[in-house]
């Protein structure tokens, strides 16, 4: 039910999208690997992390309440390129499955740079947060 055409209702103003980036964003938030359950709250709650909505394996759909997205909008406050480039460098490219250069750090950063305000912003509006992607 919650699947059903949620793209389509999508509130513009309301979304962040990070596109490719969001596997090395999990990454970099967590212990480096792409799992759902690894890593430290709230920051590995950003992106795979949270209330498990979809069973399928063809894509993800997780839900972030209030509270997880107000110690992550506080928690990612706090992290800036520096912090980040380190964490992304970090991660082992045959897992990864890619190369890490400096040209996807950067794609990775600009996507990634919006991510707090985004989770103020839901919390502001007093909003839950739903992370999808398809693989």
């Amino acid at each position: 039910l919650i699947s059903d055409g949620i793209e389509e209702r999508w509130e513009q103003d309301s979304l962040i999208e990070t596109d490719k980036a969001w596997d090395a964003i999990h990454r970099c938030l967590t212990d480096g690997k792409l799992r759902y359950e690894n890593g430290e709250y709230p920051l590995a709650f950003c992106i795979l992390g949270g209330k498990q909505l979809y069973s399928g394996d063809d894509y993800v759909m997780s839900l972030k309440e209030l509270k997880e997205c107000a110690d992550l909008a506080a928690a990612l406050a706090e992290l800036d390129e520096n912090w980040l480039r380190k964490r992304y460098f970090a991660i082992c490219s045959e897992d990864y499955g890619r190369d890490l250069t400096e040209e996807d750090f950067e794609y990775t950063l600009r996507r990634f740079s919006g991510l707090a305000s985004f989770y103020r912003k839901a919390v502001d509006g007093i909003r839950s947060v739903i992370f999808t992607v398809d693989f």
